[in-house]
């Protein structure tokens, strides 16, 4: 048996992690002043298949399309129920991108991927570098290109070096720091 979470459990959860994680450790330098405008859409997506997922993210990319930025900058597409298993997710990401390209969305909308067992290329699952894109659960990060453009001009500095900086920030915490912004990660298995 798993642990099931309500919507509201799940909101939560992803709130407290974009805001003491993404926000608090500033991975995104420019995901405070959305928030603070709350112009960030946090959407579970129960979708237990592959379809219902689609739908969800054709769904958010066609209200963003839809919205001003002024109400609404970005979205996080949350999938608790779905692609619990990183390679699963990760191949599924191939697919949504997919979606940008079937409805002329290339170099208007991204997707950054968040998962609980995010893993980079060629880096091993216990690396600490892999925590700047690890989340409560799987997240599909909808993104407007023009927003981080305007971002850049404004905050300055170079898009190419975030990763980085990001990873030497998170591997700059003691274990202590690590368990209180990721507890998700040391929660025993549920039976």
């Amino acid at each position: 048996m798993t642990t099931q979470w309500s919507v509201l459990d799940i909101e939560q959860q992803t709130t407290e992690w974009l805001e003491k994680v993404v926000i608090g450790l500033n991975l995104c330098p420019f995901a405070a002043k959305p928030q603070r405008n709350k112009q960030i859409k946090i959407e579970v997506c129960e979708g237990t298949d592959d379809q219902t997922v689609m739908d969800c993210l054709l769904a958010e990319l066609s209200l963003l399309d839809s919205s001003e930025v002024a109400d609404l900058e970005t979205t996080l597409v949350v999938t608790p129920h779905l692609f619990q298993d990183f390679d699963d997710y990760n191949q599924f990401l191939d697919v949504a991108d997919m979606l940008i390209d079937q409805f002329g969305w290339r170099g208007i909308y991204q997707i950054a991927s968040f998962h609980p067992d995010y893993c980079f290329a060629d880096v091993e699952p216990e690396d600490d570098s892999n925590l700047t894109n690890r989340s409560p659960f799987p997240v599909f990060h909808l993104i407007r290109e023009a927003s981080i453009e305007k971002a850049f001009k404004y905050y300055g500095g170079n898009a190419e070096d975030i990763p980085q900086i990001n990873i030497d920030r998170v591997c700059g915490l003691s274990d202590s720091e690590k368990k209180a912004l990721f507890p998700y990660l040391f929660r025993a298995p549920s039976v």
